[in-house]
């Protein structure tokens, strides 16, 4: 067993490799370890060169409005009247930290989405 760091994306594509070859390792054996490590360090380099940024805060909500089949007149409760509604889903208007709470606390979205940077 060989381990090196994965510094490109070639080594990245030779650990995924071999990953695949130990995916049936037992744990506590050496191909089991091995599996473990190598899967560390993909997780690694995976997150440094290709993390997923959270998605911009009005498409959060847009989303979730989908998802749960919510008109704008739903949101009105929660950000405002219906200008301010129109003004924040058109990014013309920035989310206070109280319009963030309820929508948070009333839709679920996560605060992670809902405090990244507008466009």
């Amino acid at each position: 067993m060989t381990i090196a760091p994965i510094k490109t994306r070639r080594d990245h594509e030779r650990a995924m490799r071999r990953i695949e070859s130990l995916m049936d390792a037992k744990p506590g054996t050496k191909a089991g370890d091995e599996l473990d490590v190598l899967t560390t360090l993909v997780e690694a380099f995976e997150a440094k060169h290709y993390a997923i940024c959270p998605p911009d805060p009005i498409d959060a909500i847009k989303f979730r409005m989908d998802q749960l089949g919510l008109t704008r007149k739903d949101l009105e409760t929660m950000l405002g009247g219906r200008g301010r509604v129109s003004e924040i889903l058109a990014k013309k208007r920035s989310l206070s930290l109280e319009m963030i709470r309820r929508l948070h606390r009333t839709l679920h979205i996560p605060l992670e989405s809902l405090i990244g940077t507008a466009a």
